[in-house]
């Protein structure tokens, strides 16, 4: 009867299915098992801000009326990880500094594979050797890095409101990257 009173915002409703085939997407077995990302609360959440990355990279660079999913989308992984933190039994008192923590490396390794896009010349695979696998070697970033690269130029033709199947699509490419998943069947 009051229903008028709680609209559901759309765009907030479009951010939230965004984040749930972005989170499904980054936390593909084959990222783990093949890939070299560790399979651990940190590898889990390196593999969603990379994915979260791409996503946020790709609202911005297009009209500014996707700022505002930008703006929801973010907004959203953030009450996600909040929701995973109480999860893990982090205490009340712990969460906002732990979600300021990771807001802080999310920011930093998105400041890091922006500027890693404009230098080119394998600094994404730097970067994500860096950020995802904890390594020095670039070269050990690279398969990660070709594959985000793929996933850019996917989600660059989808429609902005086509993101969240788009994500869903990148399964076929990440199983084919990543010598056809784990279980080895492929596309």
């Amino acid at each position: 009867m009051l229903d008028f009173l709680f609209k559901k915002d759309p765009v907030r409703s479009q951010a939230e299915t965004l984040y749930a085939a972005i989170a499904e997407q980054a936390l593909a077995p084959e990222f783990f098992a093949v890939a070299g990302a560790p399979d651990t609360p940190e590898g889990r959440f390196d593999m969603i801000a990379l994915h979260m990355f791409l996503a946020v990279d790709r609202l911005l660079r297009d009209a500014p009326a996707d700022d505002l999913l930008a703006q929801r989308l973010q907004e959203v992984f953030f009450e996600r990880l909040d929701g995973a933190l109480r999860e893990m039994g982090v205490g009340d008192l712990s969460v906002g500094r732990k979600i300021r923590g990771l807001a802080e490396a999310f920011y930093g390794r998105y400041a890091a594979y922006r500027d890693a896009l404009a230098a080119g010349d394998g600094a994404l695979g730097a970067a994500i050797a860096r950020n995802v696998l904890g390594l020095a070697d670039a070269t050990k970033g690279a398969l990660l890095a070709d594959y985000a690269m793929a996933a850019r130029g996917v989600l660059d033709s989808a429609p902005v409101d086509e993101l969240a199947a788009a994500f869903a699509a990148l399964g076929s490419l990440s199983r084919s990257r990543f010598r056809g998943g784990v279980d080895g069947r492929g596309a």
